[in-house]
């Protein structure tokens, strides 16, 4: 128990300023959060060789700097995979009622637009779609009713109003 107890003064104390310093470092408050998430989780595991070190701050602030360095690179491997991959494929150019579909699609409110694309796009049932998103069947054949409504309404050049008012972007 003494451990936990070190560790959480030794957090409590610590954990503000890290943050500070890695998002100063990283430039992105939400990598520097995740980053210095993990960094905390990793000397929570090796907490009784971490506590030994001159600096435990340093130590965490160090590795926290290392996984946002880690994220970056794994996220330009990515994109550059993708490229690799993507030279030499044959595009198919995209027809202009595919993109008024996906723009209606993205005036409508997001359960409808969910509803809409897991039984229109992905052939799901009524009964599937209540069972993976955790609602009853007459929720979603509802939402499937005033979705079909509202995409065409805009499909059609209608101006509609979505419940309050306001549409729910992707």
């Amino acid at each position: 128990m003494r451990d936990a107890e070190e560790f959480d003064a030794f957090y409590a104390s610590s954990a503000q300023r890290v943050l500070g310093q890695v998002y100063a470092m990283v430039g992105s408050r939400t990598e520097a959060e995740d980053a210095v998430a993990e960094a905390y989780a990793r000397a929570w595991g090796r907490w009784s060789t971490v506590r030994e070190c001159g600096s435990p701050e340093a130590w965490v602030r160090k590795v926290a700097y290392r996984v946002a360095v880690s994220a970056w690179r794994k996220a330009v491997n990515r994109v550059r995979a993708h490229r690799r991959e993507a030279v030499g494929q044959q595009v198919e150019p995209v027809s202009v009622d595919h993109v008024a579909l996906v723009e209606a699609l993205r005036r409508i409110p997001t359960e409808q637009r969910r509803v809409i694309v897991l039984h229109h796009l992905v052939g799901l049932s009524v009964t599937e779609i209540a069972v993976e998103t955790r609602t009853n069947p007459n929720t979603v054949k509802t939402r499937l009713a005033r979705g079909r409504r509202g995409l065409a309404s805009y499909l059609t050049g209608g101006e509609h109003q979505t419940t309050g008012g306001r549409s729910h972007g992707a």
